[in-house]
């Protein structure tokens, strides 16, 4: 395995507080050295004005591997999420077969091994998503998945619900809740408000967010066991989250990058790659997103990386909900909350990388002496436009086409290993 000495680059840690200018030595994907010291390696980068920090952990992706290989693969997927800079990845389990037992675990463990990214997986709380029987955690956790969800739905069932927030502890587990109270949801395409009564199209309210987190904090708060929320988009579910850690409550969540940049007014393009659940909301919740994030009460930016084809994406009212986003993270990221002075870099890195690492318990999110060599350099300042035909993934359905970006990743490395170098 080669040496790499990464030099001159400004290397942002915050496991290590550490932010100055250094060089990095890496040897048999290992970093062996972060210091002033020069060092020969088979492979020399000059990183000077470049930015080098522990790769991303994106913990919500939807890889659609198996069943659904038309809209991405485990292989494709990961050529996108080292695009990004993402280096590690939680794969979701509605998949088809959905990943309900320990064969399905195996073929995405065999698959990935040699993908560009690190995949974990998260198993299916119930069997086939359906809220009727409850999996076996104890075999998928064996099998090698590492946390729990029916993302794509939530779990309708209450007491499965809480025996897997029960378990996933004993199995060295975690539970990642998609919070969304079926019943009010009703079937709603987008936000319940101006937007939906303007455009004439059913609206899912806030509510339905809502009262899912709320569940989920109770049962938290009850068993005294740990849950992390996906994808907060409201102002109100902001504010339970606040609250229940002011009380100790064991929760944990994460926004996306679409909820702290765009609102539900650009769905009046009828554009679908603006579709997906939960929905872009109202300006208020924008600013309740970045306020969360700022003083800490949302823990991690993850992307709910979802990936359609261009046909299943042609019709608004009929198409499915999702929009892809590991390539694209980073750079919304700083442009809207680095560049704006909602949070530092430093801060930055810890919401898209230490965090989620910590979270999710898994050997990723730092720059330590001996760690593995997972490491993402970008340009803080480097502005392009996003195109959709230079995306690494299968589908193109991103609500950040043809928009200015401030940041760009340049290289990623992977234990070691260059997996990707910017054009």
């Amino acid at each position: 395995m080669s040496s790499v000495f990464i030099a001159n680059a400004r290397v942002v840690d915050p496991y290590n507080r550490l932010d100055d200018i250094r060089n990095v030595y890496i040897e048999n994907g290992k970093i062996k050295d972060i210091s002033k010291a020069l060092h020969s390696a088979d492979i020399t980068i000059n990183a000077e004005g470049l930015v080098v920090a522990p790769g991303l952990v994106d913990m919500h992706v939807h890889l659609r591997d198996p069943g659904f290989i038309e809209k991405e693969d485990i292989i494709t997927g990961c050529n996108a999420a080292c695009a990004g800079g993402v280096t590690s990845l939680l794969a979701m389990p509605n998949t088809n077969p959905t990943v309900d037992s320990p064969e399905v675990v195996e073929y995405i463990r065999d698959k990935s091994r040699n993908a560009k990214a690190k995949v974990y997986i998260t198993a299916s709380i119930t069997k086939g998503l359906k809220s009727l029987e409850p999996c076996n955690i104890e075999e998928l956790s064996k099998a090698g998945a590492i946390a729990l969800s029916d993302d794509g739905r939530p779990v309708e069932n209450t007491k499965f619900m809480a025996q897997a927030m029960i378990k996933a502890p004993e199995n060295h587990m975690c539970v990642v809740a998609h919070c969304e109270d079926l019943y009010l949801a009703d079937g709603g395409k987008i936000n319940e408000g101006e937007v939906s009564r303007k455009l004439g199209i059913k609206g899912i309210p806030k509510s339905a967010e809502d009262t899912g987190t709320a569940r989920e904090i109770a049962l938290a708060a009850a068993y005294n066991v740990p849950i992390h929320i996906c994808h907060v988009s409201t102002k109100t579910s902001v504010a339970l989250i606040k609250d229940a850690k002011a009380r100790s409550v064991k929760v944990t969540a994460e926004t996306a990058p679409h909820y702290f940049s765009l609102t539900e007014q650009s769905l009046l393009t009828k554009d679908a790659d603006f579709r997906m659940n939960p929905p872009l909301r109202c300006d208020e919740d924008v600013k309740a997103i970045i306020q969360g994030l700022c003083d800490g009460t949302l823990d991690a930016i993850a992307t709910d990386h979802a990936p359609h084809t261009p046909q299943e994406k042609s019709d608004f009212e009929k198409a499915p909900n999702g929009s892809v986003g590991m390539e694209t993270s980073l750079s919304v990221a700083l442009t809207y909350l680095v560049d704006k002075g909602y949070l530092t870099l430093s801060q930055l890195i810890e919401k898209m990388s230490l965090n989620p690492a910590r979270i999710l318990n898994i050997p990723a999110g730092t720059l330590s002496i001996g760690a593995n060599a997972d490491i993402v350099i970008f340009d803080p300042n480097e502005i392009y436009t996003v195109d959709v035909n230079k995306l690494h993934g299968k589908s193109k359905n991103t609500p950040f086409k043809n928009m200015t970006l401030k940041g760009k990743v340049k290289y990623t490395l992977l234990d070691g290993n260059i997996v990707y170098q910017s054009e």
